[in-house]
């Protein structure tokens, strides 16, 4: 199975970046996606697990409050593909684009995820899956909201909406849509921005490896623990070109080689449910991801990338001439 973070970095998972956990998550619905990686070293990784205590959500907050500048926000579109199939597997062919938006206003960070994907299988006809997923993330990262729809050939075949909120006790992640589902949370989850930032902060001190719970509201599966390895700092525009619809401020920045690998909570078995490598760049975007799956692998390429205008938030309160926040919901 699959998911975002977001997309990243995931994803973020992207998310890791929220673009790249974006891409991963409506793969999962897929026939032929279903991943059982038997790597002995993220096997191993999956036993680090991360602490569940409240003085854990204190150090978040920090985490929050000293890498909330580095991102920009920013909208792009990235081109998904096939690039390897297994033998046996029964997909031909996977191609489609992602457009991916991330805002931040004065009380959260929000998301979209746009997906038009064409799946081509051996035995049956090709099928046409379009989806929308949207993300309202609190900037304290106490509170996510998330909604989501998928369509197969133009007719709804899955919704998803709720809320989570945690606190230094824990927290809960409760699907008004399907009614009726909920998760307990952890004191330490993130959602996808949270995990991107703290992410994002381990690279910037040096770390090569960490293992973080994440909730991301993708799926009906519950959160999922993210284990991250950090590789060199590269620049990306020395190992890729980019198009003239990439704004190259935006890429010719610091990044590092990251690998991820995603275990649901929910499943106790020590392999990941899928891995990805990634180039994650200083400001939160990923420029470049390919995807592992069971029966193939994918990528998801940059073509177009443009920095947007933050909200002005004024001095006081917060909150531009007295706005309340709003969500998703």
């Amino acid at each position: 199975m699959m998911r975002i973070w977001t997309l990243i970095l995931l994803g973020s998972v992207a998310v890791a970046g929220l673009a790249a956990y974006g891409a991963v998550t409506f793969l999962r619905d897929v026939p032929g996606a279903n991943v059982s990686l038997d790597d002995p070293v993220m096997g191993a990784a999956r036993d680090e697990k991360p602490a569940k205590s409240a003085k854990a959500r204190k150090n978040l907050a920090q985490v929050y409050k000293d890498e909330m500048a580095s991102i920009v926000p920013h909208k792009a579109i990235y081109n998904i593909e096939m690039v390897e199939r297994r033998s046996g597997s029964q997909v031909l062919n996977i191609s489609g684009q992602m457009y991916f938006e991330l805002k931040k206003t004065c009380d959260a960070w929000i998301s979209d995820h746009r997906f038009n994907m064409l799946y081509e299988y051996a035995d049956t006809p090709p099928m046409r899956i379009t989806s929308d997923f949207a993300t309202y993330e609190q900037l304290d990262g106490d509170t996510f909201d998330f909604t989501s729809r998928r369509r197969r050939d133009g007719t709804v075949f899955q919704e998803l909406r709720g809320r989570a909120t945690v606190d230094s006790k824990g927290g809960k992640a409760e699907f008004s849509k399907p009614d009726g589902l909920d998760y307990r949370l952890s004191p330490d989850i993130l959602f996808p921005m949270g995990h991107t930032l703290a992410t994002l902060k381990a690279a910037r001190d040096g770390k090569t490896f960490l293992t973080l719970p994440m909730f991301d509201g993708s799926d009906e599966e519950g959160p999922v623990d993210v284990s991250v390895f950090i590789g060199k700092k590269i620049n990306a525009m020395d190992e890729r070109s980019f198009g003239t619809t990439v704004d190259p401020t935006l890429v010719n920045t610091p990044a590092w080689r990251m690998h991820l690998a995603f275990f649901p909570q929910s499943n106790p078995e020590p392999q990941s449910d899928y891995e990805m490598d990634a180039v994650f760049h200083d400001n939160g975007m990923i420029s470049h991801m390919y995807v592992t799956y069971d029966e193939f692998s994918v990528t998801q390429s940059l073509v177009a990338l443009e920095k947007l205008p933050v909200e002005d938030c004024g001095a006081v309160g917060g909150h531009r001439n007295g706005a309340q926040p709003k969500s998703v919901k």
